[in-house]
Protein backbone atom coordinates (compact mmCIF):
# COMPACT_ATOMS: atom_id res chain seq x y z
CA UNK A 1 0.00 0.00 0.00
CA UNK A 2 1.16 3.49 -0.82
CA UNK A 3 -0.49 6.87 -0.35
CA UNK A 4 -0.68 9.11 -3.41
CA UNK A 5 -1.45 12.80 -2.89
CA UNK A 6 -3.64 14.36 -5.55
CA UNK A 7 -2.95 17.87 -6.83
CA UNK A 8 -5.37 19.29 -4.24
CA UNK A 9 -3.81 17.20 -1.44
CA UNK A 10 -6.52 14.54 -1.36
CA UNK A 11 -5.04 11.14 -0.25
CA UNK A 12 -5.53 8.12 -2.52
CA UNK A 13 -4.61 4.61 -1.37
CA UNK A 14 -2.70 2.79 -4.11
CA UNK A 15 -2.32 -0.99 -3.80
CA UNK A 16 0.17 -3.24 -5.55
CA UNK A 17 -0.59 -6.92 -6.13
CA UNK A 18 0.85 -9.80 -8.08
CA UNK A 19 4.22 -10.32 -9.73
CA UNK A 20 6.53 -7.28 -9.40
CA UNK A 21 8.65 -8.58 -12.28
CA UNK A 22 5.71 -8.98 -14.65
CA UNK A 23 4.19 -6.53 -17.15
CA UNK A 24 2.62 -3.62 -15.30
CA UNK A 25 -1.17 -3.09 -15.26
CA UNK A 26 -3.10 -0.15 -13.78
CA UNK A 27 -6.82 -0.71 -13.23
CA UNK A 28 -9.77 1.58 -12.49
CA UNK A 29 -13.47 1.21 -11.66
CA UNK A 30 -16.86 2.82 -12.27
CA UNK A 31 -18.85 5.57 -10.56
CA UNK A 32 -20.15 4.54 -7.13
CA UNK A 33 -18.25 1.24 -7.24
CA UNK A 34 -14.92 0.10 -5.71
CA UNK A 35 -11.78 -1.64 -6.92
CA UNK A 36 -12.38 -4.64 -4.64
CA UNK A 37 -15.72 -5.34 -6.33
CA UNK A 38 -13.70 -6.14 -9.47
CA UNK A 39 -11.48 -8.69 -7.71
CA UNK A 40 -12.86 -11.65 -9.74
CA UNK A 41 -11.59 -9.77 -12.82
CA UNK A 42 -8.24 -8.35 -11.78
CA UNK A 43 -7.22 -11.36 -9.69
CA UNK A 44 -6.85 -13.18 -13.03
CA UNK A 45 -3.74 -11.07 -13.66
CA UNK A 46 -1.94 -11.29 -10.33
CA UNK A 47 0.05 -14.45 -11.12
CA UNK A 48 1.84 -12.96 -14.12
CA UNK A 49 1.36 -9.18 -13.96
CA UNK A 50 2.46 -6.34 -11.70
CA UNK A 51 -1.03 -5.08 -10.82
CA UNK A 52 -1.90 -1.66 -9.39
CA UNK A 53 -5.41 -0.85 -8.22
CA UNK A 54 -6.86 2.16 -6.48
CA UNK A 55 -10.28 3.54 -5.69
CA UNK A 56 -11.50 6.77 -7.24
CA UNK A 57 -11.48 9.67 -4.78
CA UNK A 58 -14.34 9.41 -2.26
CA UNK A 59 -14.78 5.69 -3.06
CA UNK A 60 -13.70 2.43 -1.47
CA UNK A 61 -10.67 2.66 0.79
CA UNK A 62 -10.36 6.43 0.35
CA UNK A 63 -11.80 9.01 2.77
CA UNK A 64 -14.80 11.19 1.96
CA UNK A 65 -13.73 14.68 0.93
CA UNK A 66 -15.19 17.88 -0.44
CA UNK A 67 -18.04 17.16 -2.90
CA UNK A 68 -17.14 20.30 -4.84
CA UNK A 69 -13.80 18.65 -5.70
CA UNK A 70 -15.52 15.49 -6.94
CA UNK A 71 -15.41 16.16 -10.69
CA UNK A 72 -14.40 14.47 -13.95
CA UNK A 73 -11.31 16.71 -14.29
CA UNK A 74 -10.29 15.82 -10.72
CA UNK A 75 -10.62 12.09 -11.41
CA UNK A 76 -8.58 12.50 -14.62
CA UNK A 77 -5.93 14.46 -12.73
CA UNK A 78 -5.85 11.74 -10.07
CA UNK A 79 -5.11 9.15 -12.77
CA UNK A 80 -2.18 11.31 -13.85
CA UNK A 81 -0.86 11.48 -10.31
CA UNK A 82 -1.25 7.73 -9.78
CA UNK A 83 0.52 6.95 -13.06
CA UNK A 84 3.49 9.18 -12.28
CA UNK A 85 3.69 8.06 -8.65
CA UNK A 86 3.92 4.43 -9.78
CA UNK A 87 6.89 5.31 -12.00
CA UNK A 88 8.60 7.39 -9.34
CA UNK A 89 8.17 4.94 -6.49
CA UNK A 90 8.53 1.61 -8.27
CA UNK A 91 10.66 2.52 -11.27
CA UNK A 92 9.56 3.70 -14.69
CA UNK A 93 8.74 0.98 -17.19
CA UNK A 94 5.95 0.32 -19.70
CA UNK A 95 2.46 -0.08 -18.30
CA UNK A 96 -1.00 -0.77 -19.66
CA UNK A 97 -4.22 0.70 -18.33
CA UNK A 98 -7.51 -1.17 -18.01
CA UNK A 99 -10.39 1.07 -16.99
CA UNK A 100 -14.17 0.77 -16.70
CA UNK A 101 -16.94 3.32 -17.16
CA UNK A 102 -16.03 6.44 -15.13
CA UNK A 103 -12.28 5.79 -15.13
CA UNK A 104 -12.41 4.85 -18.83
CA UNK A 105 -13.88 8.30 -19.46
CA UNK A 106 -11.32 9.93 -17.17
CA UNK A 107 -8.44 8.12 -18.89
CA UNK A 108 -9.48 9.72 -22.17
CA UNK A 109 -9.11 13.13 -20.51
CA UNK A 110 -5.93 12.34 -18.55
CA UNK A 111 -2.71 14.04 -19.57
CA UNK A 112 -0.68 10.86 -19.05
CA UNK A 113 -2.72 8.67 -21.41
CA UNK A 114 0.05 8.92 -24.02
CA UNK A 115 2.45 7.28 -21.53
CA UNK A 116 0.62 3.94 -21.62
CA UNK A 117 1.80 1.12 -23.84
CA UNK A 118 -1.88 0.21 -24.32
CA UNK A 119 -5.28 1.25 -23.00
CA UNK A 120 -8.21 -1.15 -22.67
CA UNK A 121 -11.41 0.78 -21.98
CA UNK A 122 -14.48 -1.16 -20.91
CA UNK A 123 -17.83 0.49 -21.61
CA UNK A 124 -16.83 4.16 -21.50
CA UNK A 125 -20.16 5.98 -21.08
CA UNK A 126 -19.94 8.07 -24.23
CA UNK A 127 -22.76 7.37 -26.67
CA UNK A 128 -26.03 5.43 -26.61
CA UNK A 129 -27.08 4.02 -29.98
CA UNK A 130 -29.76 6.05 -31.72
CA UNK A 131 -29.76 8.84 -29.14
CA UNK A 132 -29.03 12.49 -29.81
CA UNK A 133 -26.36 14.06 -27.63
CA UNK A 134 -28.89 16.30 -25.91
CA UNK A 135 -30.74 13.17 -24.78
CA UNK A 136 -27.54 11.92 -23.16
CA UNK A 137 -27.32 15.10 -21.12
CA UNK A 138 -30.91 14.54 -20.00
CA UNK A 139 -30.04 10.96 -19.09
CA UNK A 140 -27.16 12.17 -16.94
CA UNK A 141 -29.48 14.56 -15.14
CA UNK A 142 -31.95 11.74 -14.57
CA UNK A 143 -29.25 9.46 -13.19
CA UNK A 144 -28.02 12.23 -10.90
CA UNK A 145 -31.52 12.85 -9.56
CA UNK A 146 -32.09 9.12 -8.95
CA UNK A 147 -28.71 8.83 -7.21
CA UNK A 148 -29.52 11.69 -4.84
CA UNK A 149 -32.63 9.78 -3.74
CA UNK A 150 -30.63 6.62 -3.07
CA UNK A 151 -30.67 4.98 0.34
CA UNK A 152 -27.17 5.30 1.78
CA UNK A 153 -27.27 3.45 5.13
CA UNK A 154 -27.91 -0.18 6.05
CA UNK A 155 -27.95 -2.18 9.27
CA UNK A 156 -25.89 -4.95 7.65
CA UNK A 157 -24.26 -5.53 4.24
CA UNK A 158 -26.83 -8.28 3.71
CA UNK A 159 -29.55 -5.62 3.67
CA UNK A 160 -27.77 -3.91 0.79
CA UNK A 161 -27.42 -7.25 -1.00
CA UNK A 162 -31.18 -7.72 -0.72
CA UNK A 163 -31.80 -4.27 -2.18
CA UNK A 164 -29.34 -4.82 -5.04
CA UNK A 165 -30.92 -8.17 -5.89
CA UNK A 166 -34.17 -6.34 -6.63
CA UNK A 167 -32.59 -3.89 -9.08
CA UNK A 168 -32.63 -4.78 -12.80
CA UNK A 169 -29.12 -3.36 -13.27
CA UNK A 170 -27.70 -6.08 -10.99
CA UNK A 171 -29.88 -8.94 -12.23
CA UNK A 172 -26.96 -10.77 -13.88
CA UNK A 173 -24.84 -10.93 -10.71
CA UNK A 174 -25.06 -14.04 -8.55
CA UNK A 175 -25.34 -13.96 -4.76
CA UNK A 176 -21.57 -14.16 -4.17
CA UNK A 177 -20.81 -11.22 -6.47
CA UNK A 178 -23.63 -9.15 -4.99
CA UNK A 179 -22.17 -9.83 -1.55
CA UNK A 180 -18.69 -8.80 -2.71
CA UNK A 181 -20.09 -5.65 -4.29
CA UNK A 182 -21.96 -4.70 -1.12
CA UNK A 183 -18.97 -5.30 1.17
CA UNK A 184 -16.70 -3.36 -1.18
CA UNK A 185 -18.92 -0.31 -1.46
CA UNK A 186 -19.99 -0.07 2.20
CA UNK A 187 -18.02 0.94 5.29
CA UNK A 188 -18.95 1.03 8.99
CA UNK A 189 -20.87 4.25 9.61
CA UNK A 190 -18.93 7.01 11.30
CA UNK A 191 -21.44 7.20 14.16
CA UNK A 192 -21.28 3.44 14.74
CA UNK A 193 -24.85 2.86 13.57
CA UNK A 194 -24.69 0.24 10.82
CA UNK A 195 -23.02 0.71 7.43
CA UNK A 196 -22.97 3.55 4.92
CA UNK A 197 -21.99 3.85 1.28
CA UNK A 198 -18.29 4.62 0.88
CA UNK A 199 -19.17 7.07 -1.89
CA UNK A 200 -22.00 9.32 -0.67
CA UNK A 201 -24.88 9.71 -3.14
CA UNK A 202 -24.21 13.43 -3.55
CA UNK A 203 -20.65 12.76 -4.67
CA UNK A 204 -21.72 10.09 -7.14
CA UNK A 205 -24.49 12.33 -8.47
CA UNK A 206 -22.09 15.19 -9.14
CA UNK A 207 -20.21 13.04 -11.62
CA UNK A 208 -23.46 12.09 -13.36
CA UNK A 209 -24.25 15.82 -13.64
CA UNK A 210 -21.33 16.38 -16.02
CA UNK A 211 -20.51 12.92 -17.40
CA UNK A 212 -22.07 13.37 -20.83
CA UNK A 213 -20.91 16.93 -21.46
CA UNK A 214 -17.36 15.65 -20.94
CA UNK A 215 -18.06 12.74 -23.29
CA UNK A 216 -18.59 15.26 -26.08
CA UNK A 217 -15.10 16.70 -25.56
CA UNK A 218 -13.22 13.47 -26.26
CA UNK A 219 -11.06 13.43 -29.37
CA UNK A 220 -9.99 9.87 -30.16
CA UNK A 221 -7.88 11.17 -33.00
CA UNK A 222 -5.62 12.88 -30.46
CA UNK A 223 -4.90 9.69 -28.52
CA UNK A 224 -1.23 8.83 -28.87
CA UNK A 225 -1.24 5.24 -27.57
CA UNK A 226 -2.86 1.99 -28.75
CA UNK A 227 -6.44 1.89 -27.55
CA UNK A 228 -9.28 -0.61 -27.62
CA UNK A 229 -12.86 -0.12 -26.48
CA UNK A 230 -14.72 -3.20 -25.22
CA UNK A 231 -18.43 -2.68 -24.79
CA UNK A 232 -21.36 -4.64 -23.49
CA UNK A 233 -23.82 -6.39 -25.78
CA UNK A 234 -25.02 -3.71 -28.24
CA UNK A 235 -28.48 -5.30 -28.34
CA UNK A 236 -28.95 -4.72 -24.60
CA UNK A 237 -30.57 -1.42 -23.55
CA UNK A 238 -28.10 1.28 -22.45
CA UNK A 239 -25.10 -0.33 -24.12
CA UNK A 240 -22.63 2.40 -24.99
CA UNK A 241 -20.90 3.06 -28.27
CA UNK A 242 -17.31 4.35 -28.09
CA UNK A 243 -17.82 7.75 -29.72
CA UNK A 244 -20.35 10.44 -30.58
CA UNK A 245 -18.81 10.78 -34.06
CA UNK A 246 -19.50 8.09 -36.65
CA UNK A 247 -16.12 8.48 -38.45
CA UNK A 248 -14.37 7.83 -35.12
CA UNK A 249 -16.48 4.73 -34.46
CA UNK A 250 -15.23 3.29 -37.73
CA UNK A 251 -11.60 3.96 -36.78
CA UNK A 252 -11.63 2.83 -33.13
CA UNK A 253 -10.69 -0.76 -32.38
CA UNK A 254 -13.93 -1.96 -30.83
CA UNK A 255 -15.35 -5.25 -29.61
CA UNK A 256 -18.12 -6.32 -27.25
CA UNK A 257 -18.96 -9.09 -24.81
CA UNK A 258 -22.22 -10.81 -25.76
CA UNK A 259 -25.04 -11.12 -23.23
CA UNK A 260 -23.63 -8.54 -20.84
CA UNK A 261 -24.71 -5.10 -19.64
CA UNK A 262 -22.72 -2.04 -18.60
CA UNK A 263 -21.56 -4.11 -15.59
CA UNK A 264 -19.78 -6.58 -17.87
CA UNK A 265 -16.59 -6.73 -15.77
CA UNK A 266 -18.65 -7.84 -12.78
CA UNK A 267 -20.95 -10.14 -14.77
CA UNK A 268 -18.35 -11.95 -16.87
CA UNK A 269 -14.95 -11.33 -15.26
CA UNK A 270 -13.24 -14.34 -16.85
CA UNK A 271 -14.48 -13.50 -20.35
CA UNK A 272 -13.42 -9.86 -19.91
CA UNK A 273 -10.01 -10.96 -18.64
CA UNK A 274 -9.60 -13.12 -21.74
CA UNK A 275 -10.50 -10.16 -23.96
CA UNK A 276 -7.90 -8.09 -22.12
CA UNK A 277 -5.17 -10.71 -22.38
CA UNK A 278 -5.73 -11.14 -26.12
CA UNK A 279 -5.57 -7.39 -26.67
CA UNK A 280 -2.39 -7.04 -24.61
CA UNK A 281 -0.79 -9.91 -26.51
CA UNK A 282 -1.68 -8.18 -29.80
CA UNK A 283 0.19 -5.13 -28.49
CA UNK A 284 3.16 -7.31 -27.48
CA UNK A 285 2.37 -6.45 -23.88
CA UNK A 286 2.00 -9.77 -22.11
CA UNK A 287 3.92 -12.57 -20.41
CA UNK A 288 3.82 -14.85 -23.46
Amino acid sequence: MHEVRAVDGYPITLRRHGNPDGPRLVLGHGNGFAADAYWPFWSRFTRDFDVFVHDVRNHGWNPVGDPDAHTIPAVASDLDRVSREIDQRFGARPKAGVFHSLTAMAALHAGTSYEYAALGLFAPPIMLPGRATVELVRRGAGMAAATRRRRDRFAQPSDYVELLSEKPAFARLDAARLDLFARSTLRPAGDGDGYELCCPPEHEARLWDTLYPFARKIDFGAMACPLKVIGSDPTVPNSFLPSVRMPEILLIEYDFVPETTHLLLLEEPDVCADFTLRYLAEQSFSTS
